[in-house]
């Protein structure tokens, strides 16, 4: 019922609908046809012909079904009432006024969902060289003959495996130790492996990243890695080392909206600017979360608080998110490391995907999943899962851990045979104190 204006400088959906969540997926998808398509015989099926990825074809696919979500946004936040859309670049010239091209706009509340943007580092020999990242990559109509990655985490992880599935080589440059050293080491490792199965070199240590060019079009990445050579020569470099908030530019400071740091915009539990009156920031340039189910609960959060007198708090929600390799990783709340720090005594337990039926029965053993507990409360405090379907069958466990219910409501339940969720109440018979 509140009159309102929504500015956007770029073309409605933000990062999730045009270089996130929607793109991404579809070329996941296509790259596991093509993964399916090699593994035929596995399962019986012949095909007499190499399998081939028309890069053309996979591109036209996936800006289809942006252009489907474009076009229904439009619709639908042209048909809403009391909603003004505005396309153009806003900046704050005072407390709560907004100003678009040469219109000013002043209201009581002002919300800002900024999103992010691809960090580009300081490295020597960057400037030399032709760079992609998460949003040009996507633009790509032909095939790389090597892909190098910069960064081991869940951006470069996910496109490594999508090229490396398409035709081309891939090699991953990790400054850490590991790939996604923010999980625990054995999850780590169990995610190098299924990359590294599939043909996916990864150089970790690689501490004194350096790039340059390399004949007329190629990019020489030098890594001084404590192995291997040296040197790695691609067709084409992805850099996927961070995200930074798009919280430059925009005249916080003359509005009075204070930024940490690193620029997110900082905020209490319910999502008001630390220092500016009638001002909340939601999403990736809070800090709070750079997922797309982190922004919209963060809108719920919002929405909860001045529309419907429910008190809902940032803190509330329980850490989710995944990693959309195939198999993909999914994980809820603490992992073993954080229980460990915590000094909770809790319990843990552990089963290979290769015990479950549904996935050996359709040849998807890789991975494990893994449950951890207060030894007290019985309360679930976190689980992670890597395997078949991992990312939707979490869920229940994330579930119960919300309605704040014992570990044994999902032990004691019935579950469809065959799944792989039927094997959840089973894993939980399993568990043993955490040594």
């Amino acid at each position: 019922g509140l009159k309102t204006v929504l500015i956007e400088r770029g073309p409605l959906g933000g990062t999730c609908v045009n270089n996130g969540c929607v793109p991404t997926k579809t070329w996941v998808a296509s790259a596991r046809a093509a993964q399916v398509a090699r593994r035929a015989a596995e399962w019986g099926v012949v095909i007499d012909t190499p399998v081939r990825v028309d890069m053309a074809a996979v591109r036209a696919r996936k800006d289809k079904i942006i252009a489907a979500s474009h076009q229904s946004l439009a619709s639908w936040l042209g048909s809403t009432p009391n909603l003004t859309v505005v396309q153009g670049d806003a900046r704050f010239t005072g407390p709560r006024t907004v100003q678009v091209g040469d219109t000013a706009y002043t209201a009581p509340r002002v919300f800002l969902n900024l999103g992010g943007a691809p960090l580009r580092p300081a490295m020597p020999g960057l400037d030399q060289v032709h760079a992609l990242d998460n949003r040009g990559i996507l633009e790509l109509d032909h095939l790389p003959e090597h892909l190098v990655v910069i960064g081991g985490s869940y951006i470069g992880l996910e496109f490594a495996q999508i090229f490396r599935r398409f035709g081309s080589q891939v090699t991953v440059c990790e400054m850490g130790p590991r790939v996604i050293g923010r999980e625990d080491e054995e999850v780590s490792t169990a995610v190098a492996q299924v990359l590294e199965r599939e043909g996916i070199v990864i150089r970790a240590n690689a501490k004194c990243l350096s790039v340059a060019r390399e004949g007329a079009n190629g990019v020489r990445v030098h890594t001084s890695c404590e192995s291997g050579e040296p040197d790695v020569t691609g067709s084409h470099l992805l850099l996927a080392v961070g995200r930074t908030p798009n919280t430059a530019n925009l005249g916080l400071d003359v509005a009075g909206i204070a930024t940490d740091a690193r620029g997110f915009i900082t905020v209490d539990d319910q999502l008001r600017s630390s220092s500016a009156a009638g001002v909340w920031a939601l999403g990736d340039c809070n800090g709070r979360g750079a997922f797309t189910h982190t922004s919209y609960n963060d809108y719920e959060i919002v929405a909860a608080n001045l529309f419907d007198n429910d008190p809902r708090r940032v803190s509330d929600r329980i850490p989710v998110y995944a990693l959309f390799t195939d198999p993909p990783l999914a994980r809820i709340g603490m992992s073993e490391n954080d229980v460990r720090a915590s000094g909770k005594p809790a319990l843990v337990a552990r089963m290979p995907m290769s015990r479950v039926g549904r996935a050996r029965e359709a040849g998807e053993t890789q991975g494990f999943m893994k449950v951890l507990v207060d030894a007290q409360t019985q309360r679930i405090l976190g689980a992670t899962m890597l395997g078949m379907n991992a990312d939707e069958v979490i869920h229940g466990l994330l579930d119960v851990m919300a309605a704040g219910l014992p570990y044994t409501t999902i032990r004691r339940t019935m579950h469809i045979h065959p799944t792989v969720s039927e094997l959840v109440p089973t894993l939980l018979e399993g568990l043993k104190p955490l040594s």
